[in-house]
């Protein structure tokens, strides 16, 4: 495998987690060219190193931030639900095997992707999810009291 950042990469998948992310590179044949974990912090330097490519990631909070700052470079950043990325994962489960499961499905024409939400929209979403489950546990006699997600304590 290849450790030169621009030697024909044409898709990337990438594997989020709490404060390491999981990057395979594919060529253009399909074959892997880099595996490596970039902390949090390395991620937006290297790929701004890269030349605009395919990028594939799981949908989740973080992947939207990111998918935001990786189109800001120039790159084709797509989001995809989990349940979809599943099927193309290979032997058992770790988070290399699921970063290359990422970059095969984010290839896939008929791929359904999960549009990237902007801050705002992802913070009004937190405060519907946080509304919602007030509402449906809260006891009538307790309505007139605020959330605390909502007083922002």
């Amino acid at each position: 495998m290849s450790q030169n950042l621009n030697s024909a990469v044409a898709v990337i998948g990438i594997d989020i987690g709490k404060n390491s992310f999981h990057v395979v590179r594919l060529n253009d044949r399909g074959a892997i060219v880099l595996r490596q974990k970039w902390s949090r912090g390395q991620i937006e330097v290297r790929l701004a190193n890269v030349r605009p490519c395919l990028i594939g990631m799981e949908a989740c909070v973080g992947a939207h931030h990111l998918s935001r700052k990786l189109q800001a470079l120039g790159h084709d950043a797509r989001l995809m639900p989990a349940k979809y990325v599943r099927p193309y994962s290979k032997g058992q489960k770790n988070d290399f095997r699921d970063a290359e499961a990422i970059a095969e499905a984010v290839q896939r024409p008929t791929m359904k992707f999960v549009a990237t939400k902007t801050a705002d929209q992802l913070d009004l979403q937190a405060l519907l999810a946080c509304a919602s489950d007030w509402s449906v546990s809260a006891p009538a006699s307790s309505i007139k009291f605020a959330p605390s997600c909502w007083s922002g304590a």
